[in-house]
């Protein structure tokens, strides 16, 4: 079961950006989740920004999966990022990000949350995945390599 391809579009799929840290990596997606899903910024940008000062959602390997919970949202949302220039994330491996998947779930979402947390750490486990998702060229080419994926 694919859990994670259908919460990304071309739209939340972003490549090759760069940022200078990953609070300005957290305030772009707020303002991209702001403006794809209808939902306030500052929310987003708090609950990413909150669950991170817990501990960091860094995986290792040069992965993480910032995650939070929003009041309002209805259904589990995501955006993909592929940073050009790795950034500090105090992963345990000590290794910077550069492939990073935003996750919002529902203010009360449980069992889902955590089936789509586990198939994205299974996800980013996978060496060879990782090695394609570094490759791939468009936002579409990432969208589909996760899409034929299965755990």
């Amino acid at each position: 079961m694919n859990l994670i391809a259908p919460l990304i579009t071309p739209d939340t799929t972003l490549l090759d950006t760069s940022f200078t840290s990953k609070k300005k990596l957290f305030e772009h997606a707020a303002e991209l989740f702001a403006r794809t899903h209808g939902l306030k910024s500052a929310d987003i940008f708090t609950s990413l920004f909150e669950r991170e000062r817990l501990g960091s959602t860094a995986l290792g390997h040069g992965i993480a999966i910032p995650h939070g919970r929003i009041k309002g949202l209805r259904d589990a949302c995501g955006a993909f990022y592929r940073v050009k220039d790795p950034l500090e994330f105090d992963a345990p491996d000590n290794l910077p990000v550069t492939l990073c998947f935003i996750l919002l779930v529902p203010k009360d979402a449980n069992e889902r949350h955590l089936q789509i947390l586990g198939e994205l750490a299974q996800l980013f486990g996978d060496e060879a995945m990782r090695a394609k998702m570094r490759d791939a060229v468009t936002p579409s080419d990432l969208i589909a390599l996760i899409a034929s994926w299965s755990s």
